[in-house]
């Protein structure tokens, strides 16, 4: 297989097995090696007491774009940390897509940088992600 078609199986396995992300109503509009893009629309049940989203719904949404750009080479990856800021609200109806690259990875480790804009291009949040990578065991089956 190419690197883009192992990323698309990565994509194809992890998300038929992904609960949660399928759950929040995410879709994933791209996949390739080290890169990942998700979008979810924003839903009432999503909204805090301010009427706004919730930030663990954005953060969700940053963590599943990161999982499967640093799966995307099909080695087992998980997330070790990660930090996220928060820039701009969303609102009930915002369709956010979060877009997700690699930066480094060496080794067993990866940093990934992960920008969530609105459906103006507005930014909502930048999340940075951790991975360890536990060699020689595939995130999905041949």
């Amino acid at each position: 297989m190419t690197p883009q078609q192992t990323a698309e199986h990565v994509r194809d396995g992890m998300y038929a097995n992904d609960n949660a992300t399928q759950a929040l109503g995410m879709a994933i509009v791209e996949v390739g090696p080290g890169t990942a893009t998700l979008q979810m629309r924003v839903r009432s049940d999503m909204l805090n007491g301010h009427a706004t989203c919730h930030g663990g719904f954005i953060s969700t949404l940053a963590d599943s774009t990161f999982a499967f750009a640093c799966n995307s080479y099909n080695e087992l990856t998980v997330a070790s940390g990660f930090s996220i800021d928060f820039l701009a609200p969303a609102r009930e109806g915002d369709l956010l897509t979060a877009r997700c690259h690699e930066v480094s990875k060496t080794g067993r480790t990866g940093v990934y940088d992960t920008a969530v804009t609105n459906q103006r291009g507005e930014r909502i949040a930048v999340f940075r992600g951790r991975s360890y990578t536990a060699k020689g065991r595939p995130a999905v089956a041949a």
